[in-house]
Order: structure tokens, then sequence, then C-alpha cells
């Protein structure tokens, strides 16, 4: 659902709620129900889930302080520590913060559904206002400790560890969680979470205390979601956001639009160099890395984007075994490489293979749950989408499933639209063997393109050899009895292209043969150097290819400057990140215009749009006909097998 209007959550009101939020830390009261303590313990850590539910006895409820439990972590952890250890203060202050903006959305949440006034009139409510009272209570103790949960990850899940799997492993779940009124909602939630930490085999050090609050917290988040669909009386719930001032966190309805939860994937370690041929990918690659390092985080904006070099969703694609995966580590390394020198936060991310659910809607939230990370302006982010044919297929064609909908429906909102907020951070990248079978509406989104052919020439061949054999030489000297090229120094063509028209010096015109008939017909109108030529072109080819459109000829204009902006950083940014990379973002801003307008003398602009056209058109072409050659193909060889059949049969005969 689009949320159409914003309320600000101001930090002067959250001032006065954060004595009631501290009053739950000294001390909430909860009796476990009958379901808690006696929960299955199949395929659970017993001892943990015994310890749970016998927390409280079999006499009645007490009292339970997260504030005292910190406080005795401190002494069991640290006993020689004066102050409170910086970690068990975070998670302390962050559960504080967060307690206080779930109040705050609490109140906004009685205010206007209308419970406030319905809770005046408590005593004297009929049937069917107490069934409403009831309802609305339990949609605003849910919101209260969605909100709360969310600000707690906000607040922690950057400070928590890359690995979480062991605290993961032995969390034995939330045996239940109150929804009956915020004041029970609350003291649920905490019971539990002082009932962990006070689990000798759950916080063994300080830094546990942050790890164990974000998965506690996620879980909240997960066994809310899980209820949605019981709850009434949310529409003052997902028609809006609240934001708070001054900061990035903001609820929106039920998704948390800062989701700052996403953990960066373990990748294997590819340099450039070891890639054989993909001159064209190597170089965009590269081109991407070093936009992307040139984000500031102060004022959050890429000076790249206002110079027309930023392509936040691009595309590589060719035949299966050419190196599309070894480009997609490639990319992650270098980008890995220069943010840990810079010390700056990046975040791989790449689609998950589990995406597509067999549930109706269920697509579509794991798709926006993967999307909303990049909107997160403190990282940098690359997003690959490996195989993208698999989740974002032509939507008309034969068989698609609903889920296959569901994530292209939410690919497009976030790519180009009311959800499309993006800093300059992040890139998403389509790797594909058979682009034809994208969706169209997906690759016109596509900004940039290059093509991965893998290796093409002797020296591509020669040094792919050379790649595999000579481990065997380090490992075993001289067994690699063969002789080496005479004339050529292994690995030397495989440098990266100083500029885009070193690889496109020969793209005069279109190799493929509808489009260059097209372009030789506006030709004999008008010359390459007219205006009209291209307006005539792209008539003739929308007449060729009907899903051309005016986006595509944006998607032309933004690879036409993005050659103007086709240059190297000077290595020494690199090495003195003094020099760039920490000015501010006017400073940079202008030591690139002045690279441009260096860039820009000896480019014809005439030249470079002829160019991009005629790779951009090509394209269009080779996906529009790929489709119908495979078909064509496979028809032809199942024809020469069955004849070939049919003669050895004849023979047998």
């Amino acid at each position: 659902m689009e949320h159409n209007t914003t309320f600000p959550i101001k930090n002067s009101e959250l001032a006065t709620l954060r004595d009631e939020a501290t009053s739950y830390l000294k001390g909430v009261q909860w009796d476990q129900g009958l379901k808690a303590k006696n929960r299955d313990k199949n395929g659970k850590d017993e001892s943990i889930l015994l310890y749970l539910s016998k927390a409280t006895g079999n006499g009645p409820a007490t009292v339970t302080s997260v504030s005292k439990t910190v406080l005795g972590l401190k002494k069991r952890l640290l006993p020689d520590s004066v102050a409170i250890p910086l970690h068990l203060n975070e998670a302390l202050y962050a559960l504080q913060e967060a307690i206080t903006m779930g109040i705050w959305l609490r109140d906004s949440y009685y205010d206007a559904s209308g419970l406030s006034s319905l809770n005046e009139r408590k005593s004297s409510l009929d049937g069917s206002q107490r069934r409403e009272f009831d309802s609305k209570q339990h949609t605003a103790t849910a919101f209260m400790l969605y909100g709360m949960a969310c600000n707690v990850l906000y607040h922690l899940k950057p400070r928590a560890s890359d690995d979480l799997s062991v605290l993961q492993n032995k969390f034995a779940g939330i045996p239940e969680l109150s929804l009956l009124s915020p004041l029970k909602g609350i003291s649920c939630v905490l019971f539990y979470y002082d009932t962990y930490l006070n689990h000798p085999e759950i916080i063994t050090k300080d830094k546990d205390v942050i790890d164990f609050t974000v998965v506690y917290f996620e879980a909240i988040i997960a066994e809310i979601q899980l209820r949605l669909r019981s709850l009434e009386y949310t529409e003052v719930i997902t028609d809006r956001t609240y934001k708070l001032e001054n900061s990035e966190f903001a609820v929106s309805g039920w998704e948390n639009v800062y989701e700052g939860t996403a953990v960066s994937v373990e990748f294997n370690k590819i340099q450039f160099e070891e890639i054989v041929g993909n001159r064209d990918a190597k170089h965009f690659a590269r081109r991407l890395t070093e936009r992307l390092m040139s984000y500031d985080f102060t004022t959050k904006k890429n000076p790249f984007q206002e110079l027309g070099g930023f392509m936040p969703v691009f595309m590589g694609y060719g035949i299966p075994g050419t190196g599309k995966s070894m480009l997609i580590a490639a990319i992650a390394t270098r980008l890995k490489k220069h943010c840990d020198n810079l010390e700056i936060p990046f975040l791989f991310h790449p689609m998950p293979d589990t995406l597509i659910s067999t549930f109706q809607g269920g697509s579509a939230e794991k798709m926006v749950q993967w999307m909303k990370p990049l909107q997160d302006p403190t990282r940098l982010i690359f997003a690959p989408i490996d195989d993208a044919e698999n989740n974002l297929q032509e939507r008309t064609a034969q068989g698609v499933s609903a889920g296959v909908k569901e994530v292209i429906g939410v690919f497009l909102r976030y790519t180009e639209g009311a959800y499309a907020v993006n800093y300059g951070n992040s890139s998403i990248g389509l790797f594909t063997n058979l682009p034809e079978m994208l969706d169209k509406a997906v690759i016109s989104r596509v900004q940039g393109r290059f093509k991965i052919d893998g290796a093409r020439t002797i020296p591509d061949f020669v040094d792919q050899d050379y790649l595999w054999w000579r481990k065997l030489e380090k490992t075993m000297p001289g067994f690699v009895n063969m002789k080496d090229p005479s004339d050529y120094k292994y690995l030397s063509e495989q440098g990266l292209a100083k500029n885009l028209g070193e690889i496109l010096k020969a793209t005069e015109k279109p190799s493929e043969e509808r489009v260059l008939e097209i372009y030789e017909e506006s030709e004999d109108k008008f010359k390459e150097t007219e205006h009209l030529f291209y307006a005539e072109l792209y008539k003739n080819i929308q007449k060729e290819f009907p899903f051309f459109s005016s986006r595509d000829i944006r998607n032309i204009q933004s690879a036409v400057s993005l050659r103007l902006t086709d240059f190297d950083l000077p290595g020494e940014w690199f090495e003195h990140p003094d020099k760039y990379f920490k000015q501010d973002y006017d400073t940079k801003f202008t030591m690139l215009q002045e690279l441009m307008q260096a860039n820009m003398k000896g480019l014809n602009f005439s030249d470079i749009r002829r160019q991009e056209v005629v790779r951009y058109l090509d394209n269009v072409a080779t996906i529009a006909d790929t489709d119908f050659k495979r078909k064509v193909d496979q028809r032809v060889h199942e024809m020469n097998v069955q004849m070939e059949a049919r003669k050895q049969f004849e023979e047998e005969d």
C-alpha cells in the first residue's frame, strides 16, 4: 500500500515519555501462561526452554527489572570494571529509546483510531463498542511493540556482530507474546528478554548483550508479522509514515523504512586481473566502484549523480560460462577493499534464491524486505541479481507464477516511482544468460548494459590456460614442460581499458541486420550530424520494435552522459584519501568537474552519440531476436536428430 502522509516524531514529544519508558526498565510484572510453561521442546535446547518455563516458579508473578539485570551482568562479566561497559550501556540506552518510541506510536494510534475516546468511556461501552475497544487495544499493542523492535534494530544492528548464528542457535524462541493491552505487551516482552539475559549460556561476554538484543527483537518482529492478518482497525497505521526528526528512522505501516538489518553476504575474493576477456564488462565494473566510492555521507549525495555519470540499475549479459559470477565477486572485492581502507560501511546484498513464495503476497513481502536496505544512506551497497531471468521473467509468458509478477511489481516501484529513493550509494546489477527472457518493463529500467562474452582472442585463451597451469607450476616447478609464447607476455592483454572509446572504436554502424537496414534508411534522409537523423531513426525503430519507448531514449541519453564522465580517478586519491574521498561534497564536485572538462577535450559529441545509439539498438534487437532464434535452432536440432535416427534405423534394417 502506498503511504501518502508523513507525520513527524518530534524529539521534544519523546522527552516527555522517557520517564514512563524508564519505569518499565526498572520493573515490570508478568505471570506466564500455561502454554508457555508447558512449551514443546522438540528440536530446541531443552535446558533453556526448561529455564524459561520455570522462570517464575509456581508462585505469584514477581517484578522483573532489566536495568538491575544489566548491572548484574556487569558484575558477573567484568567484576573489576568501575563503569558500566560500553556494550551493556549501549544496549540499555537503545532499549530505553525504543520503548519511548513504542509509547509514542501507541499514543498516536490511540488518538488517530478513536481508541482514546473509547478508553475514556470504557465503563459505559456496550457489547459492540467493547469488542471494538478490545480489538483496537490488540492493534495498538502490536504497533507499539513493532515500532519498539524496529527502533532497537535501528540503534543496535550496526553495532552487532556480522555472524549471529551462535546466539540464534541458542535462542529458543519467544514462549508467548501478549497483545491484550500495551502494558501486558511490554511486560511480556521485557520479562522474557530479562529471563534470557539471566541465563548463563546466553550471555558469556559483554558484546553478547548487543548481539542477543538484536536476535531477540528480530524474533519479536517476526512474531508480530505472523499475527498481522488477525489485527483489525489498521487503516491509520498502513496509510501513513511516522518519521523521527533529524534522523533516518521511520516506521511506514508495518514496514521499517530504515531497514538497517541486512548483513553483508560472504563472497569469494576475485581480482579483475583474474577475469579473462570481458574488457567492456571490466571497464564498466571499475567505473561503478569509483562512482560508488564518491558518495558523500554528510550530504547523502553523490557528485557523479549530479554530473550524470551514475547508474543505479545496470545489466551484464552473456552466454553461460563467460564470467558473470566472477565479475560479481570482483566488483564486491574491489568495493570491500576500498571501503575497508577508507573505513566506510559496505553491504554486499545479492538477491536470495528463496525469494519466490508459494503464499499469495509472500513474494512481494520478501522482495520489499530485500529492496528496503537499498535505501539505507549510511552504507555503500552493491546488490547483484544473478540469473535474473529466474525472478524477473517476462510476465506475459505462459506459465509465469504469481510470485514472479509480485517481485517484478515491487522492483518497478522501487526503481522508478514514489519508492525509488537513491542517494547515489547503491547500485543493482542484473546478470543473466537470457536477457530476452527478462520482463520488458524491467529491461527499460536498465540504464547501463554491457556484454559478458568471456575469452574471444588468442591472448584470451592463452591467459585462461595460464591462470590454470601456473598453480601447478608453483606447486611442482618444472612439471609444466611446455613452451611459452615467444612474443606475448602472460596477462598483458587483460588490463583495464583507459576509456570506453578504446573498446568501441570500431563501432560505426549496427551489427544487427534489422537495425542496420533502418539505420541506413535514416542516413538516406539525414546526416548523422543532424538532430533529425536520430528522430527519424527512433521513429523507424519504434515501428519495428513496438516496445521501444521514451524510456529507452532516456537510457541512451544517460549512456552518453556516462561517457562524458568516463575518466580515471587519479591513483593518488586512493593512496591519500584526504585529497578527495574525505573532502566535503562541494569540493569533490568541483574536482570532478575539472576532470570532466579535461576529459571532454578531444571528444566529439556526435561520435559518442552514434556509438551509444548503435550499441543500445543492437542490444534491443539482440534481445528481441534471440528467443525466436533459440526456438528455431532447437527445432532444427530436433529435426536433425530425428533424421539421423531414421537414417541409422534404416541402415540397421
